[in-house]
């Protein structure tokens, strides 16, 4: 009967043990997800509605998955004043003007790529990003 309790209490405890080495790998997994950061600057051209091609540079600041930075273009500079990084999707809110824009954008690798909009303008937006070494070129 003793043997028998005991042999119970092991396997107790060694479901227990492996549940929670489950819920630490799920979490490390969850956490993992967001393991390729933003921060940076990424580089490209976006479209607006009269087709008009647009240069971009996105700099871009991530903490806890929330973003910060500038938008400057062709058009102008813009501030970011909110944003997120959840997985593979990345969405910016960005003053103007007139309307608060917004950028929707997905990261593969290095590249960005999604749709923008302010007001009644928008269009696409592709930006790669830029290498620190790029980036520090002709500093000295």
């Amino acid at each position: 009967m003793i043997i028998v309790r005991r042999n119970e209490d092991v396997r107790r405890t060694a479901t227990m043990v492996c549940v929670v080495l489950m819920l630490c790998g799920l979490a490390l997994a969850q956490q993992s997800k967001n393991s390729v950061t933003v921060t940076g600057r990424f580089d490209g051209t976006a479209k607006n509605t009269a087709g008009e091609v647009i240069t971009v540079s996105l700099e871009l600041t991530e903490k806890e998955g929330a973003l910060s930075g500038m938008i400057r273009s062709s058009h102008g500079d813009f501030t970011i004043t909110g944003g997120s990084h959840k997985g593979d999707d990345v969405t910016l809110d960005f003053t103007t003007d007139g309307p608060t824009g917004t950028i929707s954008l997905k990261l593969a690798e290095d590249k960005l790529s999604g749709t923008w909009s302010a007001g009644d303008d928008g269009g696409t937006i592709e930006a790669t990003r830029v290498k620190a070494a790029e980036g520090e070129k002709g500093k000295s």
